[in-house]
């Protein structure tokens, strides 16, 4: 079954995980019983430290703190999933409680 990817933008909180609000979180935590009814399944599921823990690599080698680009969003984690079609999988993003940001679902390379 093809694998997708689904990133996670979100405007970082200052409180990081612990300025989530409950409602969000529980929703989160419901999202894979709902994914399986569809027939499809969580490959992997992650979320990501706050950007100022992360460094950027770029050409020639330079490294600098924090994320490359200028964003008001970060990635704030992200599923594989696996799931019949694109379609499956955008339906698998919609699912996903987002506060003031945005889901990208992205199929990964086959092989």
């Amino acid at each position: 079954m093809p694998q997708y990817a689904i990133l996670i933008y979100e405007k970082e909180l200052p409180g990081g995980v612990d300025d989530i609000p409950p409602e969000v979180m529980e929703a989160n935590l419901a999202v894979g019983d709902q994914i399986a009814a569809m027939g499809a399944r969580v490959v992997h599921e992650q979320g990501l430290q706050p950007v100022a823990q992360g460094r950027t690599i770029h050409k020639g080698g330079l490294v600098t703190d924090g994320p490359f680009l200028e964003t008001k969003e970060v990635i704030a984690g992200f599923f594989v999933v696996e799931a019949k079609d694109l379609d499956t999988a955008v339906a698998i993003g919609k699912l996903l409680p987002i506060m003031d940001g945005a889901v990208e679902v992205r199929p990964l390379f086959e092989g």
